[in-house]
Parts: structure tokens; sequence; C-alpha cells
């Protein structure tokens, strides 16, 4: 048995349920955070948690790059001046591809509504009218400043693995979102940061035989926030489950 599993899985009983569902609902993306530092040995004790998601064949296709101080403020002047020359010159678009497709091409009912829903709303709470292209920009910067959370988190895969891989590294990713809520902490996963790889792999020291999967915002959310205050909306689970007879 693994020496950090103190009892048999099999035989675990979960004594409050009710704080599992808590730290499940609970989770959103915070996009403002307080400088509080978060110590490394919470850092290690999650993603030491984190670990125990499932992946096909125990493959454990994830790769985590940890960002803070000078080397966190480095990357965020890099991509943000990047992410200025873009606007300035859209033609550059072409030098900042994503290396795999996040979000569809062609967009279809019902999730373009939602994601409209999502950006009309939070654009609204926001005070960010339609057109106000610099607000827009300044907002969606805010990304590449990690919402000035202490930790920024980077994701890689190696590029021989399968499509199977990305979903094996999303249950990686909401274990961490979760296990990051039992310890009062919030984040933000952002697949932002995927347009400006090929500047984030060689500071991070990736190899070049890796992919970036997502960035992510870790620490406490700053909680007089107004963006914090938006939350976005959930189906009923009976419009996307099927009882089959």
């Amino acid at each position: 048995m693994n020496a950090a599993l103190k009892t048999p899985q099999v035989s675990t009983r979960i004594a409050d349920p009710a704080s599992v569902d808590a730290a499940i609902e609970s989770r959103f993306s915070a996009r403002a955070f307080l400088p509080r530092a978060v110590e490394r040995e919470v850092l290690e004790d999650l993603l030491r948690v984190a670990a125990r998601a499932p992946s096909g064949t125990n493959t454990q296709p994830w790769n985590v790059y940890v960002l803070q101080g000078p080397t966190r403020d480095a990357l965020v002047a890099k991509v943000c001046a990047a992410h200025d020359a873009l606007a300035a010159n859209p033609a550059l678009a072409n030098d900042y591809a994503e290396s795999y497709d996040y979000y569809p091409t062609q967009w279809v009912s019902p999730y373009i509504d939602r994601r409209r829903e999502c950006g009309f709303g939070l654009y609204s709470v926001l005070g960010i009218g339609k057109g106000e292209k610099d607000k827009m920009h300044a907002q969606h910067q805010r990304n590449y400043k990690f919402f000035d959370a202490p930790i920024g988190l980077m994701f890689t895969i190696e590029r021989v693995m399968g499509r199977g891989s990305l979903l094996d590294f999303g249950m990686f990713l909401q274990s961490i979102m979760v296990a990051a809520r039992a310890r009062g902490l919030h984040t933000c996963p952002q697949a932002a940061w995927n347009h400006f790889s090929k500047i984030i792999l060689p500071h991070i020291g990736a190899a070049e035989n890796h992919m970036l999967v997502c960035g992510m915002a870790l620490g406490y959310a700053d909680e007089s926030a107004l963006v914090n205050t938006f939350q976005t909306t959930r189906v009923d689970p009976l419009s996307f489950t099927h009882w089959v007879a």
C-alpha cells in the first residue's frame, strides 16, 4: 500500500459528506486575490491529495510548474507585453496559436448561449459596456496577472499522449481545485494562457516535447472584490441526464 494512504481506500468512510459537497459547490473562478502568501507545505499537501485523481491505466500524465515571486512576475510581464502587442497588431495572432483546440471552431446552441451569458454577466458586474474595447482588454489582461494571486500554476503534458489523457488532466485539475477549497484557498483555471505557450514553455523550463494544457491562479480570494460576487449558472441535471430503461 502507498505509504501516504494510512487506511485502505475501500473501507474509508466520509465522516462529513456535507463538507465534500461544500468544497465542490463553493469552487468558482475567482478573479481577485489577496497578496497573502501560500505556504509551500500547503501546496505540497494539496498536490499530494490531487495526485490521487484517476487516469487511464494509471498513466498520471500531468506536469505542474509552480510560479511565485520573481519568476511569476517575470512571466506576467512577458505575456502582458505580448498581449498588448497582439491588441495593437491583430496580424500577430498567427504567432500565438494554441497547441490544441480548447473551444469549438464553430459555436452552436446551447453552448454559445451559455458562453454569452457568462461573458455578458461578468462584464455587467464590472460595469463594462459593449464596445468598450480598452476596458475589455484590461480585464482580459487580468488573466495574465493571475488576477493578483501569489501562486501561478502551469500544467503541461507530453505531446505523445492521446486525447484521453486530457480527460485525465481535467480530473486532476478538478482535484486540485476541490482540495484547495478544503484548505480555504480559491482558484481560477485559465485557458487564456494557451495562446502564449511559446513564451511560457521556455520560461518554466518545459521540455520541447511538452504541450501547455492551461494555467491556474491559486491563493486566498479577495472577499471584498465586486468581481468575486459574479456567479455562473448551472442547468438542471434533468436536462443532461438520460435514464436508459
